[in-house]
């Protein structure tokens, strides 16, 4: 039987208590994109060290843990432009939606927020959509 999904039981655990955490202690949610967002348009101000600190530790974490667990292969495209095209759709959507799946769908709805629940059907169902489209129509992932 495949063990594949241990893993990602584990990560949400991980992304969950992160979120609740950063609550705790901040006072705040764990938006990934609000965070970078502050820092990209300059309104992180006086949360500019903290919000540095939070995406060092997302960007080291994976990386100091791979010789506990080996690299994992997530499969994804080798087609650069699929690529950009994905992170472009994804920071517009993110601004669009004033959020992504941390805020929304991880803090968003454990606080029974019903703009959470709202936006994280919305974007499930466009991801979804878009695997469709792209993978099984169009062949470009």
């Amino acid at each position: 039987m495949e063990q594949d999904w241990i893993r990602g039981l584990i990560g949400g655990l991980l992304i969950g208590s992160g979120g609740a955490v950063y609550l705790l202690f901040n006072g705040r949610i764990m938006g990934a994109s609000g965070i970078v967002g502050s820092l990209v348009d300059g309104s992180a101000d006086r949360l500019k060290r903290e919000r540095l600190v939070f995406l060092a530790g997302v960007v080291l974490l994976p990386v100091l843990l791979i010789p506990a667990f080996g690299t994992v292969d997530t499969h994804i495209t080798d087609n650069i432009a699929v690529l950009v095209a994905a992170g472009l759709l994804v920071g517009l959507g993110t601004r669009l939606a004033n959020g992504c799946t941390s805020g929304h769908g991880v803090c968003g709805m454990s606080r029974l927020s019903v703009r959470g629940i709202v936006a994280t059907a919305c974007y499930i169902l466009a991801g979804a959509v878009g695997v469709v489209l792209f993978r099984h129509i169009l062949g470009v992932i």
